[in-house]
């Protein structure tokens, strides 16, 4: 049914979806409906900031951005006009102040989402953010430290801003464009440059520049040497540790964004650079060394003080709640029934005494960008990315048996890799690294985290770092030959290894994220040795069982892929002999996807299946036959028809529906073969 194309990973996302959908929408009726105070603390919190006294200011602000982070109480806050009464807290005289206010708008953004950070730039928190950043980068060295181990508080805000400037270019339109116009480039870029002595305010700064990088042709006419110069520096760094690893790949990750502005002389050495970044962090085995670190915190933990810092052990506790939460309960947007992961990373609320969980988290981070970089490396540069998008499963012309749905095989067709980015991935043997990575988590480190309540959060960033994994094997496998994988013996091998992750259970796993990653590498890989006549390893049963799995998931892409799966397993068995009482299991199971799956894409994908199957060789005609696939087709093509004309206009887009188009077209033709067949 046309190109199987991986989408192109955008930069997570925080949180998108604590505040319910209208909670903006009721400011416009303030006029209408008074808030009400009782109960609410917004009104006598937001009340402190126009004290005379700096400190009643920073604990109004500092409790501001403590109760924001419930989100149910943001409608509070945003009724009471909240943005407007913060953004002056911003330029305040006091640098304490700064910092709570700064963080307050960051909480608000954070866990208010997309529509709360839209709301936050109509109310012009842009202008007193750009004052604040630039005065900022102006004081950086003046500023005064007066202890050796005392962070420095200018940097400290800096920090705040610059996470609350990420914030808002992910989700608004227009605070991209703001940070496109306002100078805003360099002075992110200045903050990057302080890698040496805050690598955390350098962090900050890398995913602000990896995300507004990302698809914007406008900030690209602004890059100049200084711009390049500090990426370049940064990812020439030598200084340890998991934080400067996840430093280094964010800055591979916005080169890459921005190449495009690189003189074409400096392609190759730019993407070679990028590409070996990339490839060192991938080499780092989490399994190892997150016990490693766990250990290594409680070796401290003994020989240092008995008594913790209350506050930061408070912290420490509601930072590991927030990402527990964001990785256990938090539900997932869909996009035409496809899960968009949204990860809200709060690691680096963490106090200062959770330095080895930090460094860990970091490392999970680094090595879930890279493999999303590379899943982008491997995307072709065309927007349209959707499924099914200008792509159909065949044109209007006459079609034999052999051609009435080739919309599979086109499912592997090289898609746009320069021979200078396969070289470097080649080179750095990118594709054994990601295959390495598809692995489940080491059960050491899965034990080490399930011991201890502050570490559990990261078992589900292992999981979701496997999960990277798949998908971009599965975007590898799209894009590359079978030399350059290593040969026929070596997709065996990868073939048997994705069957074993698998079915290695007593049931199929039901994690939406990580089926949908491994179903589409066990398409991508299936399709790859069909192409190439290799035989393949999965049994009838376990293509039943995974056919069943898939259509219990609600994820369209799952049973879209399962579907394509049984369609290209059917299709090569019906060039061999004894095969029609298998051929006659896929046959039966496509028919009842076709028929009662409630999603078009689904039924389309089924019956382009059916074409493919039954489209030649006796053992086909056989099962055929057996099945009465004739009339089970004629039976369902006015439903299908009927469906396409009731449910297709404003629920699917064009390109979909000229898809289904096609296939309705095909099922008409497809059913006069098989009548040709019967008369045989």
């Amino acid at each position: 049914m046309g190109k199987s194309k991986t989408k192109k990973f955008k930069r997570s996302q925080f949180n998108a979806m604590g505040l319910p959908v209208n909670a903006v929408k009721k400011q416009d009726h303030d006029e209408e409906e008074e808030p009400n105070d009782e109960g609410c603390p917004a009104a006598e919190l937001l009340e402190k900031l126009q004290s005379p006294c700096a400190d009643v200011r920073e604990y109004a602000c500092a409790s501001i951005s403590r109760v924001v982070q419930q989100s149910q109480t943001i409608p509070g806050f945003l009724q009471r006009d909240a943005v407007r009464r913060l953004g002056p807290m911003l330029l305040d005289g006091s640098v304490a102040v700064r910092e709570t206010a700064t963080g307050a708008l960051r909480n608000l953004s954070a866990c208010g989402g997309q529509e709360v950070c839209e709301d936050m730039v109509k109310h012009d928190v842009m202008t007193p953010l750009t004052a604040l950043l630039k005065e900022c980068c102006a004081g950086f060295e003046s500023a005064v430290v007066l202890m050796k181990d005392q962070r420095n508080p200018v940097e400290v805000v800096a920090n705040e801003a610059v996470n609350l400037l990420w914030n808002l270019c992910e989700s608004s339109s227009m605070a991209l464009s703001v940070f496109n116009k306002s100078g805003l480039l360099d002075v992110v870029v200045q903050c990057l440059e302080r890698h040496p002595r805050n690598v955390e305010l350098a962090v900050s700064a890398a995913h602000c520049l990896h995300t507004v990088t990302e698809d914007n042709s406008e900030l690209l006419c602004s890059m100049n040497t200084a711009v390049f110069g500090a990426l370049e520096n940064v990812l020439l760094s030598t200084q340890p540790g998991m934080a400067n690893t996840l430093l280094r790949t964010l800055a591979a990750g916005t080169l890459w964004n921005v190449k495009g502005s690189l003189p074409a002389a400096r392609h190759a050495q730019t993407i070679n650079a990028v590409v070996t970044t990339l490839s060192q962090c991938l080499e780092l085995d989490a399994g190892t060394l997150i016990p490693e670190l766990q250990e290594a915190e409680e070796v401290r933990h003994r020989n240092g003080p008995a008594a913790t810092d209350a506050e930061d052990q408070a912290a420490g506790e509601l930072a590991v709640e927030e990402m527990e939460e964001e990785e256990e309960e938090a539900p997932k947007q869909r996009r035409n029934g496809k899960a968009a992961m949204v990860d809200n990373d709060f690691s680096d609320l963490l106090p200062r005494g959770k330095e080895e969980l930090r460094e860990a988290t970091a490392l999970l981070t680094a090595q879930q960008t890279s493999l999303e970089i590379f899943v982008n490396m491997c995307c072709c540069d065309d927007p349209s990315d959707d499924e099914w998008e200008e792509e159909s499963s065949s044109d209007e012309s006459d079609m034999g048996p052999d051609s009435l749905c080739d919309g599979l095989s086109s499912l592997m067709s090289p898609l746009c890799l320069s021979a200078e980015v396969q070289a470097a991935l080649i080179n750095h043997s990118i594709p054994e690294k990601v295959f390495r990575k598809t692995a489940f988590p080491r059960q050491e480190a899965m034990d080490v985290c399930r011991q201890n309540p502050s570490w559990r959060c990261l078992i589900k960033k292992m999981q979701r770092v496997q999960s990277r994994a798949l998908t971009c094997l599965h975007s590898v496998l799209s894009t590359m030959d079978v030399e350059s994988l290593g040969g026929a013996a070596a997709l065996q091998d990868a073939a048997q290894h994705l069957s074993t992750l698998v079915f290695s259970a007593p049931e199929i796993p039901s994690d939406e994220e990580f089926l949908e990653a491994v179903i589409s590498a066990m398409r991508s890989l299936l399709q790859m040795l069909a192409s190439k006549n290799i035989s393949q390893c999965m049994t009838p049963q376990q293509l039943m069982s995974l056919s069943e799995a898939a259509t219990r998931c609600d994820v369209v892409s799952v049973r879209v892929n399962a579907v394509a799966i049984l369609g290209i397993t059917g299709s090569t068995l019906a060039k061999e002999t004894e095969t029609a009482e298998t051929l006659q299991m896929i046959g039966n199971a496509l028919i009842q996807v076709a028929t009662r799956d409630t999603d078009l894409v689904v039924n389309g994908e089924a019956l382009d299946a059916l074409f493919d199957v039954f489209a030649d060789g006796q053992e086909a005609e056989m099962a055929a036959k057996n099945i009465n696939l004739l009339s089970a087709l004629k039976a369902l093509q006015p439903v299908f028809k009927a469906k396409i004309r009731k449910e297709g206009r404003g629920n699917y887009s064009p390109q979909q529906l000229c898809v289904l188009d096609n296939i309705k077209v095909n099922l008409r033709r497809f059913i006069g073969y098989l009548e040709k067949v019967v008369k045989k």
